[in-house]
Formats: C-alpha cells, structure tokens, sequence
C-alpha cells in the first residue's frame, strides 16, 4: 500500500495512469534557501515552467537578507501565490522613495536604519492561498486562514479567517468562536501521520461532536 503522505517526494500528486502531475510540489523539497524555512506537505501548483522555485513564489528574498519567509505544514498555494517581502520595500517615510543605495552602495547608510532589521513574513498552518493573491511584507497569516484569488494582503490575518480583496479584507471567520477555539487545540498538523490518517473523517467533516471527541483523545 502506497504511503498516505510521502514528505520525501518532489512531486506530491500521482495520477490516476500512475505518472505523477508536474505542476504541483511540496514546497520544502524544491526550496533551499537560507531564509526560507517550510514545513512538510505544503504545495505550491504552478502551471507554468519553473526553474527557481523560491525566486517564483518570493523573487525579492535573496540570501543574507535581513527578513525570512517562514511556511507552516500543510500549506496550499495556488499558481501565482506571491510573498513580496521586506526587501522589496522602499523608504515610505523619506521625501523620495527611490532606493538609491540599489545602485550605489556608498549611499547605504542612509538606508541601514530604514531596512536594517527586515519583518519576517510568517504563513500558518493549514493556510489556503488563491489564485495570484500576494502577501505584502511582514504580514502574519494565521492557521487555517484562507485567501481569495487575486488578494492582495497588507495587514495581518486572523485565524480561520477568509480573506478578499485588494486591499485584502475579512469575508467572513470560517467557523463559529467555539469551533476555532478546538481547532486550534487539536492542531492536527502537529499530530503523527498516522493519527492524522485516523481522524481524517473529521477533519474532512463539519462534525464538531467528533472534533471535540478528537481533541480529548489527542490534546486531552
């Protein structure tokens, strides 16, 4: 019997034919990156050919940059997912805008006060982004959270929180208070595969008895 999640494949979808689809992958074995860090069976689906993957979906992170792109599991990232991150930013405070000391490096301590400590951008677990939405710099996307095709997200984003717009704004909180209130204690991302295998009846549910029963047997 095939493995329920294989974390070690490049591509993450077999094909009915027994080929494997070439536009999807997990993320973490086609990123190295010193300041990328990904959790396992998050996938990005691109339909277009990629030869860097981290240049793809975070062309502005380069190595030794002050910020970083951390990924939780289970991530799912539609073609043309997007994180401009905070090297991409320009001084918003200054009379100019121009980034001078991109090309000249003698003006670069005018900059190391603006751009000296970049803001990570940090994507949660469980986190569903669309269509060619993009996550502005520094922004915090919380579990379970789902962002609509073409979002453009400049604030932070609420947990189990579904996101719209350019400028991205709250649709609607996925579940009732109560329901991701257990959601966040069970964090099955967390589990064992073999628990997650047990109770994907739940997760692949809106049974809030039987996820309540889950968090007792896992979380206590």
């Amino acid at each position: 019997m095939p493995a329920f999640l294989d974390a070690s494949l490049r591509h993450s979808i077999r094909l009915p034919d027994g080929n494997t689809y070439p536009n999807t992958v997990w993320l973490n074995r086609v990123i190295d990156h010193p300041n990328v860090r990904i959790g396992d069976f998050t996938y990005y689906n691109d339909f277009e050919p990629v030869d860097d993957y981290a240049a793809r979906i975070a062309p502005y992170l380069h190595p030794g940059a002050p910020e970083k792109l951390i990924i939780g599991r289970f991530g799912q990232f539609a073609h043309g997912t997007r994180f401009i991150t905070s090297s991409a930013d320009h001084p918003k405070r200054w009379f100019s805008a121009f980034p001078f000391a991109v090309f000249n490096h003698d003006c670069m301590d005018l900059y190391a006060e603006e751009f000296g400590t970049g803001r990570d951008t940090v994507i949660g677990n469980d986190v569903w982004i669309g269509h060619n939405a993009m996550i502005l710099p520094g922004v915090t996307v919380g579990d379970g959270a789902i962002i609509g095709a073409g979002a453009v997200v400049a604030r932070d984003v609420d947990p189990y929180m579904v996101m719209g717009g350019n400028p991205a704004k709250p649709v609607r909180r996925r579940f009732a208070p109560e329901v991701t209130a257990l959601l966040q204690r069970l964090r099955w991302w967390d589990l064992e595969l073999d628990q997650i295998r047990a109770i994907l009846p739940v997760l692949a549910s809106a049974d809030v008895a039987a996820l309540e029963a889950a968090v007792g047997c896992y979380r206590g």
